[in-house]
């Protein structure tokens, strides 16, 4: 039985590690651009509310991963990041009014 428990431990941590939501409510905003970046994605920015979700279809925005093994995990981890951001929902409506977009790629301005 608790062998189970370990295992069942690890899977979860796992997943949650690679949650949308976790990299972007959890982590320094500028660690979850840098993985959006190392995926090579497509977005410029994502907004702070449903972030885990807008970071989930900004890797699928990516180059397609050529083994074809992530797009399972993206589609479990949309779910999860659904309820998950859903119950973040005060504290990153607050930082968006505050804070802004998550910038992926940061363009200077031209004066």
């Amino acid at each position: 039985m608790s062998i189970k428990m370990a295992v069942s431990a690890g899977v979860l941590s796992a997943s949650l590690a690679g949650c949308g939501t976790v990299s972007t409510v959890l982590q320094i905003e500028d660690k979850a651009a840098q993985g959006l970046r190392k995926q090579k994605s497509y977005c410029q920015s994502i907004p702070r509310v449903y972030s885990g979700l807008a970071y989930d279809f900004c890797v699928l925005n990516a180059p397609p991963d050529p083994t074809g093994i992530l797009v399972p995990f993206i589609l479990l981890d949309l779910a999860l990041s659904g309820v998950l951001d859903t119950a973040a929902l005060p504290y990153t409506i607050y930082r968006q009014s505050v804070d802004g977009n998550i910038l992926i790629y940061w363009r200077p301005s031209r004066g």
